[in-house]
């Protein structure tokens, strides 16, 4: 266990000290998004690029590895949109909560986590998790959420054309994508470049982990007053007060769905494809069902303001899982390694 703190605790004290930063302001709010960008377009690129070399193309499109992703993902996204959907909450919210319990915030936090935690046997199960979530999972909670915009005459077409463009604009799969075909054809950069390549990607750890910090304080402190801020901030006001009452124990079941529900379910599913013959390795599986164990994906939030979801409830299933996840993921390391 103590083994397992010393590669672990690092990484959830560069997020504290990042949220430590924000809410205390000696980050200013409006640094936030640039540091944002710096780790999405820029370091995590060419990390993800990197692995990606370092991945043979079988392991990134290994079929038994994505089909238990999917299947393990589409059940816990059932099991948080339906119980809100009885509970009288909208597609919209139902669709976002039923995001935020199965997106694990595998780019930022887990390739580095994993990769510190397992080595190279990682590299395929991580990325290929990656790749579904956001061409797929997030393509269906926007189908979902397209039924709260039917009254605004909102075409599911359009809705989903729209998402689609988002997912050929979000960096981190194409870089796995180029590098796994850089790697296939043999292909390495000038010197010169790889060695800028490789120092942006060195950087993507610490600064990705620290932005995670930020960025949940910076969703956090808004919901103490409910201003989002902005002309819109009595709308969200008189909306979040609305809604407390019916998300208030929601919040929680989410966040169980998130730590429990998704990697319980991913080492059940996949021990039953093992005794069933199939192939799928040891290896694949631990990665996978430490995956689905990460804390939520913080961009969430920003995907639920988007789609007028209630952004609020969203950010507070991340807070709690990220802080709640430094125990049960070191937990479900030391069970499973």
């Amino acid at each position: 266990m103590i083994e397992i703190l010393s590669v672990t605790f690092p990484f959830f004290a560069l997020i504290a000290i990042g949220y430590l930063a924000a809410r205390t302001r000696a980050l200013p709010a409006a640094a936030v998004p640039g540091l944002n960008t710096f780790v999405l377009y820029f370091a995590l690129t060419c990390m993800l690029f990197k692995l990606g070399q370092r991945t043979p193309t079988s392991d990134l499109l290994d079929p038994a590895v994505l089909g238990l992703w999917v299947a393990a993902g589409l059940a816990v996204m059932a099991l948080a949109v339906v119980p809100g959907r009885r509970r009288g909450l909208g597609w919209r919210d139902a669709a976002f909560g039923g995001l935020i319990a199965v997106l694990p915030n595998s780019g930022f936090m887990g390739v580095p986590l994993l990769m510190a935690l397992l080595g190279a046997q990682a590299a395929g199960p991580i990325s290929a998790s990656l790749l579904v979530d956001v061409a797929l999972m997030q393509s269906v909670a926007v189908a979902l959420a397209h039924y709260g915009r039917r009254a605004e005459g909102g075409s599911l077409w359009r809705e989903l054309a729209a998402q689609a463009r988002r997912v050929a604009g979000n960096p981190m799969p194409w870089a796995i994508v180029l590098g796994g075909l850089a790697s296939g054809f043999s292909v390495r950069l000038p010197g010169p470049v790889d060695a800028v390549v490789a120092m942006l990607a060195a950087s993507a750890t610490p600064v990705a982990l620290f932005t995670i910090g930020a960025m949940l304080a910076r969703e956090g402190a808004p919901r103490a007053s409910g201003v989002r801020g902005g002309s819109g901030g009595g709308f969200w006001r008189r909306r979040g007060q609305a809604l407390r009452a019916a998300t208030g124990d929601d919040v929680a079941w989410l966040a169980t769905c998130k730590l429990f529900a998704h990697p319980l379910l991913m080492w059940g599913l996949g021990r039953g494809m093992i005794a069933a013959g199939l192939p799928l390795g040891e290896g694949a599986l631990t990665v996978l069902t430490l995956t689905a164990a990460l804390p939520a994906a913080a961009n969430v939030a920003v995907l639920a303001e988007r789609y007028g979801a209630d952004s609020g409830r969203v950010a507070r299933v991340i807070l709690i899982s990220t802080v709640v996840s430094f125990a049960t993921f070191t937990v479900a390391v030391a069970l499973l390694t």
